[in-house]
């Protein structure tokens, strides 16, 4: 099997990409799901509040799939459901089963890597105490409920305030649960201000923020979740202990870019954020091999990983075509309150208008200055009245500004202001 483009999952990320390269010019297009169905996560996520930068409107996720689903089937572009990717080689042979069509081997001339990211479990995170039943991953409970119809438990505790944490204390409290509080190990929330306002302020959720779950107790299923105030090194503090009778505990503890491939393959990972360092082009470290969405980094919102798949499927088209410059490298580090940058480093040649660089801060600032520097001077300057870990932020650098740049680092870093 040949074809000019393979994409590696179905998911809004893969789905904006394939039909962005179709839009470019591409016409042999293959794109791998290894669920039973194109949409990704989102099929699960049947809340609204997604597509309002990119359709102007207010959809629930399965809504939102929908819209490019429909785009994948208006031009035709192949997909095969139910399939699993095993290998990847550097010269873009794709190695793949499914029940249908058996051990494949695909050969592309371009590959898009859209594989999503996975949740955080309790074993990631050593929670001591007993193994009882009733401790899920927000995500997996989110499908119990939303897909399968199971309801997961009727008294929840929820650790760590990740959106998918604080959409499903709402969710539980919808559909009858009572949610005893979301505890959060940070000083500050990981999730965006509108969730903790819509999911868990609206429906009198208590958040404890600088709190951790220090005990699990039950023998068939979970009876006591004992929660104790952190210090400033997150060590439990002796004497601050809240017990909580509960019959489950949900763990909104953090995504991981899905890059086990990628890491079979020998792709360069970033360690900041445990996904692919990319380009201006959103191209891996291998030729050929782009990548988008939450395998690149964990977004906060689907329209920004629809937007950086536009990207990856662009270039992807520009270099099957050829048109793809070279040039020399340039690098970006961050520096003062920055986690991390993508993309790592760039090309000028291969910018048409502006560079454009996400981020995310290590702490709440208010009233700061984001701000791009050469070895020399300030090329970008944006005043901020509010930054946080829990909100990707964005800064464009035209082309014109990016020429005038000096040396071969620039450094994206918070300066000014209060923490």
């Amino acid at each position: 099997m040949k074809y000019d483009l393979v994409v590696i999952g179905g998911g809004p990320g893969g789905l904006a990409a394939a039909v962005e390269a179709r839009k470019n010019g591409i016409d042999s297009i293959l794109v791998i799901e290894r669920d039973k169905e194109l949409g990704g996560i989102l099929q699960q996520c049947i809340h609204n509040g997604f597509g309002l930068h990119e359709f102007k409107e207010e959809l629930t996720g399965p809504e939102y799939a929908q819209r490019f689903i429909e785009k994948l089937y208006e031009m035709n572009i192949e997909y095969k459901l139910d399939t699993m990717v095993l290998d990847l080689t550097e010269d873009k042979k794709i190695h793949a089963i499914n029940t249908k069509d058996g051990y494949m081997i695909i050969e592309a001339k371009a590959v898009i890597l859209a594989m999503g990211c996975r949740e955080r479990t309790r074993g990631a995170i050593s929670i001591p105490g007993d193994r009882p039943s009733g401790i899920f991953t927000a995500g997996a409970a989110q499908r119990f409920i939303n897909m399968e119809g199971y309801m997961v438990g009727k008294k929840v505790l929820i650790l760590g305030s990740g959106d998918i944490g604080l959409i499903m204390a709402r969710r539980l409290t919808l559909e009858g649960a009572e949610v005893k509080a979301v505890v959060e190990l940070m000083p500050f929330s990981g999730g965006l201000t509108r969730n903790i306002v819509q999911c868990l302020d609206d429906y009198n959720i208590p958040l404890y923020l600088s709190h951790t779950v220090v005990d699990i107790i039950g023998k068939e299923r979970l009876e006591k979740i004992i929660i104790a105030k952190v210090d400033e090194n997150r060590r439990p503090i002796p004497g601050t202990e809240m017990e909580y009778e509960c019959d489950t505990l949900l763990l909104s503890v953090g995504l991981i870019p899905e890059n086990d491939i990628s890491r079979k393959t020998g792709l360069e990972i970033d360690r900041r954020t445990n996904g692919l360092v990319v380009n201006e082009m959103m191209e891996t470290s291998a030729d050929g091999i782009f990548a988008c969405g939450n395998v690149v980094h964990v977004h906060d919102l689907v329209d920004f990983v629809s937007a950086e798949a536009r990207r990856a499927g662009t270039a992807a088209a520009k270099y099957i075509k050829n048109e793809a410059k070279t040039g020399e490298y340039r690098e970006i580090t961050n520096g003062k309150g920055i986690v991390y940058t993508v993309p790592q480093k760039f090309r000028a040649e291969n910018v048409d208008k502006a560079l454009e660089l996400f981020m995310r801060v290590n702490n709440i600032y208010k009233n700061v200055k984001l701000e791009v520097k050469d070895e020399n001077k300030t090329l970008v300057s944006l005043k901020k009245q509010h930054l946080a870990p829990g909100e990707m932020e964005k800064i464009m650098i035209p082309k014109k500004i990016l020429d005038t740049a000096e040396g071969k680092i620039l450094t994206v870093e918070i300066t000014g202001g209060e923490q």
